[in-house]
Parts: C-alpha cells; sequence; structure tokens
C-alpha cells in the first residue's frame, strides 16, 4: 500500500525574508533593524500561546505623514485575526480578546488619543494595554443587572501594535519595539499601496505564515533563547519570543536579529530619559552638580531652569519651585535609606537651605544610567553659592 510522501518542510528563512521584503515595498523604517524585528514580529503573532508574553510594536513619530499608518496597514495583512481598534473602547477590546474564536491582533492607531496631552480618560483602555502584554494579563469587570452581578475575569493577553504621535508612558515603551518614523526623504521610494490589490499579496504571506508556524510550533514552546550579552530584564522579555522565532527559522535570522536586538535596544536608551524623577536625578549629577559637594537651593533651580531641552523651566507652565524640587527628591533615598531633604548650608555667613552631593549618591547609583563620556562642564560659579565654602 502506498503512502504519499511528507510535504517537504517549509523554509521558515526564506519565508521571513519575503515577510521582510513585503515590508520593504511600502516602508521605510529609519534602521535596517527595524525591518528585521517587525518581520518577526509579525511572525510571533502566529505562535503567541508559545509565550509568557508579547512585545507590543510601536510606530511613533514626531509628525504627521511619517509613514506610522501604512506600517500598520501592512502589519494588518499579515497577523492573524486583525482587529483594527481607532477609538475602541476597553470593554470592547477585552470582550473581543476574551470572546472571539481566535485572539484577535490588536491594532491601533492614533494611540496618542489614549496616552497624549489629549488623551482625556482613557484609563481603562491604558490598563488593557498595560496588562495585556504578559499571558496572566487579566480585566477584571462586575457583569450583571442591579444587584445581582458577578465578578468575572476578562482574559486580555493579545498582540498589539499601535502607532501614533509623540511618545507613549515608560510602561508601553519598555515593553515595545520602538520604531521611531520619519518622513521620507526626497531620494527615498516605495511602492504605492493598493489594498485591492496588495492586500492579497500580504495574506498569501500571512497563510504562509500560520502554516510555518505550526510546524515549529515545537521548536518555540516554552524556549528561552540565548540572549545577547547585556539583555536583560525588560528588554529580554521583548525579545525572547522574537529570537525564539528567528532561531526555529534559521539561515542567517538568528544572527540578524540578535543584531537588531542589540542596535534597537541600544538606540531606545539612547532616546530614553527615564521617568521625570530618574530625569531629575541626572541632570543634577550630570550638569548641576558634576563634581560639587553641595549647593544651595537657588543655585540648584537657576541651574536647571538654565538647562536647554530640559523640562524644568516649563513644568506644566511653570518653572520647577523649591517645593517641587523637594516633592520630587524625597521620593528618593540616601544611604542611610532616609528620604533626600534639603539640609542648611553656610555660604557667605549666611545659612541657606540646599542639597548635599552624599545624599544623592546611592539614588544616582541605583536609578541613573552611567555617566556620559562627555558630560558638560559644570555651569559657572553663582555668587554667594558654596562652591568656594570649605567644610
Amino acid at each position: 500500500m502506498s503512502t504519499n510522501p511528507p510535504a517537504p518542510a517549509m523554509d521558515g528563512s526564506a519565508l521571513l525574508d519575503d515577510v521582510e521584503a513585503f515590508h520593504r515595498r511600502f516602508n521605510i523604517f529609519p534602521l535596517e533593524a527595524a525591518y528585521v524585528a517587525v518581520a518577526l514580529w509579525d511572525a510571533h503573532a502566529h505562535l503567541l500561546d508559545c509565550f509568557d508574553s508579547t512585545p507590543r510594536l510601536a510606530f511613533l513619530s514626531p509628525e504627521p505623514g511619517s509613514g506610522k499608518s501604512r506600517a500598520l496597514e501592512i502589519v494588518e495583512t499579515l497577523v492573524p485575526q486583525p482587529m483594527v481598534a481607532v477609538n475602541a473602547s476597553a470593554s470592547a477590546l477585552f470582550r473581543a480578546v476574551s470572546g472571539m474564536e481566535g485572539r484577535p491582533t490588536i491594532l491601533f492607531d492614533e494611540i496618542d488619543t489614549v496616552f497624549g496631552p489629549k488623551a482625556g480618560e482613557n484609563e481603562q483602555l491604558r490598563g488593557f494595554l498595560n496588562a495585556g502584554h504578559r499571558r496572566s494579563g487579566v480585566m477584571w469587570r462586575c457583569v450583571g443587572d442591579g444587584s445581582n452581578q458577578q465578578v468575572q475575569e476578562f482574559p486580555s493577553f493579545c498582540g498589539v501594535a499601535v502607532a501614533g504621535l509623540g511618545s507613549l508612558p515608560d510602561t508601553i515603551l519598555t515593553r515595545s519595539v520602538i520604531v521611531r518614523m520619519r518622513r521620507r526623504a526626497p531620494n527615498e521610494r516605495v511602492e504605492p499601496f493598493r489594498q485591492r490589490i496588495h492586500e492579497k499579496e500580504g495574506h498569501a504571506l500571512r497563510d504562509r505564515l500560520a502554516t510555518w508556524a505550526q510546524s515549529v510550533r515545537h521548536l518555540v514552546d516554552g524556549v528561552f533563547p540565548a540572549l545577547p550579552e547585556g539583555i536583560s530584564d525588560r528588554p529580554a522579555d521583548v525579545w525572547e519570543p522574537l529570537l525564539a522565532i528567528a532561531d526555529a527559522a534559521g539561515g542567517a535570522w538568528p544572527e540578524r536579529a540578535r543584531a537588531a536586538c542589540i542596535e534597537l535596544v541600544n538606540a531606545a536608551k539612547l532616546g530614553d530619559k527615564g521617568s521625570i524623577g530618574i530625569r531629575l536625578l541626572t541632570d543634577l549629577r550630570d550638569y548641576v552638580f558634576n563634581g560639587i559637594d553641595r549647593l544651595p537651593t537657588v543655585a540648584i533651580l537657576d541651574r536647571l531652569h538654565s538647562l536647554e531641552e530640559a523640562p524644568w523651566a516649563d513644568m506644566s507652565g511653570k518653572p520647577l519651585d523649591a517645593r517641587g524640587l523637594s516633592r520630587m527628591l524625597r521620593e528618593y533615598m540616601t544611604a542611610d535609606n532616609t528620604p533626600i531633604a534639603a539640609r542648611n548650608i553656610k555660604a557667605g555667613g549666611s545659612v541657606m537651605k540646599g542639597y548635599y552631593a552624599t545624599d544623592l549618591h546611592d539614588a544616582w547609583q541605583r536609578y541613573c544610567p552611567p555617566p556620559a563620556e562627555s558630560a558638560l562642564p559644570p555651569l559657572p560659579p553663582l555668587p554667594g553659592s558654596s562652591e568656594a565654602v570649605s567644610g
């Protein structure tokens, strides 16, 4: 009795090459590494159940007309169960994720309407996007009528790609593959995307991805791939699923994926000032104290306000003042585990309130990135400051 020979295994490396080439036809990304990361993200959406977490994919730009929405359109043709969610409510999204036969991949354009300065009241939606990156992420809601209500758990774990102006909160940024889009230069050309024609091509690639994903499920399910040196914590959570996909594909993809990981993680660090508190600590270390052992509060504020491209001269319409500085610094501890607070400083025969570098040193070590190799020199001394005061 003859049997049909098994179908030849799909070449995952060639398939990812085709996915990357499809993006290149319609998208101009700022870094070569972004094409690698986005192609891997498209593939990982077909194997979501194999991973403990799913990275968000974020196309961000400072200005409209930078290709963000088009990038999201191409992703839409390649991922399973795409759900375009502009202006969707949190209730609609978590019911979609928990109620549909197949888990949707949520594509959220104009994400700045959720997280930006004009976002308004979107706490539930922000909570959904924050929680759903981990398999254990759920939303709890009361379901029922009147007094006959019960608390019900709604899973929120799903793939999410977003596009928007500006930036995102740290809780989303640190869980994302970030592609900072730019307007195309005059010499940069892309093929016009015609939905009636090119959507079918994308769907054909999507179907190939789905078939290949099933064939390599055993290679990625529960696997923890080797990470590049220095990649840990949140970046590791982001990249582990993508590196597992690359290893399963083989060919040049494992090496390309790790190079892209390092490049994009480092690029994110360059643009990441951390929270506003960490930004304050870092600016105090690098540009205010910078070797000085103590400074009066008035001198610290004057120096902070003079820093270009820093927020301290305009904090919601007003410059940072002594009260605000005190409030922010008290969130951090000295080496003795007491809140950082202003102390008396003798200067020019008088006593002024100010801060000591020794009180800040522990927080600098714990929270701030390594000092820049070419940090700016300290600003000129201010009259009556403590820089000439000893002891």
